[in-house]
């Protein structure tokens, strides 16, 4: 993400473990198109005219650009598909501004045309001063929604949002995780929460280390041992086509043509 940097330029940057891009669709729709997450939508005059969003469609190839919030319901529409579309970038309507935030949406097994490697996704958001707070920002992640992902890719769990320290995945693998690390960027230059004066040294906050978190940690295992119910069963597992590095068309393969002949 290419921008003209300002007097104060607070940055956090969204790591996900176990999940695929579209991880970020249901929490970026809270921050850019819903008042109830980001007031600033309606009392800072900066942001109250709203932000365009940009899909990739995974399917089909190609970027749709949606304005929000007059095209709010269109919008919807088409991100509430976790399997198609993803969003790719969030652009501010003041033309002095530009990118708000940016996703790594590619999914390498469509570009490779089969599974070469780990699409887990990395999102960078700009926050405050024309865009929303850091913590209306942090704020959609208190809800542990619904991901693909888990164990091999091929199974729905909760977001569980984490401490770096924290962050290896255990329970099934899982359950998928979230970091957040905050920075300030000053004169090109990453500031961290702790001056070193050696570039490249400077600590980040780790803004789910808090205990206020606690509550979103503990919902998320709740949600965690309940879908695990489930077993092999959907919902809870993905289905065939949706299976990231998992040989279950082989299997579904080899038993049906066993039982037509």
């Amino acid at each position: 993400m290419e921008f003209e940097e300002r007097k104060a330029e607070p940055i956090i940057i969204f790591m996900a473990d176990k999940t695929s891009p579209s991880a970020f669709n249901l929490p970026f729709s809270r921050i850019y198109a819903d008042p109830f997450t980001t007031s600033g939508l309606v009392i800072d005059s900066r942001i109250h005219e709203g932000f365009r969003i940009q899909v990739l469609d995974q399917r089909a190839g190609g970027i749709l650009d949606f304005s929000l919030p007059e095209e709010l319901h269109d919008y919807l529409a088409v991100v509430g598909d976790l399997v198609r579309f993803s969003i790719k970038r969030v652009i501010s309507k003041d033309s002095k501004l530009g990118v708000a935030a940016v996703v790594s949406t590619e999914k390498l097994s469509k570009i490779a045309g089969k599974y070469v490697g780990k699409d887990d996704p990395v999102a960078i958001a700009r926050a405050q001063s024309g865009f929303p707070a850091v913590g209306e920002l942090l704020q959609p992640f208190m809800t542990p929604h619904l991901v693909p992902g888990w164990m091999r890719g091929s199974h729905v769990g909760p977001l569980f949002p984490s401490s770096v320290e924290d962050a290896d995945p255990t329970y099934f693998d899982g359950p998928p995780r979230i970091v957040a690390i905050g920075f300030m960027l000053k004169n090109g230059t990453i500031v961290g929460e702790e001056s070193d004066p050696r570039p490249g040294n400077h600590r980040p906050v780790d803004y789910f280390r808090g205990k206020e978190f606690d509550y979103a940690r503990n919902m998320a295992m709740n949600i965690a041992l309940y879908m695990r119910q489930h077993g092999p069963f959907m919902f809870e597992r993905l289905p065939e086509e949706e299976m990231e590095y998992t040989t279950l068309n082989e299997v579904l393969k080899r038993i049906l043509e066993k039982k037509r002949k």
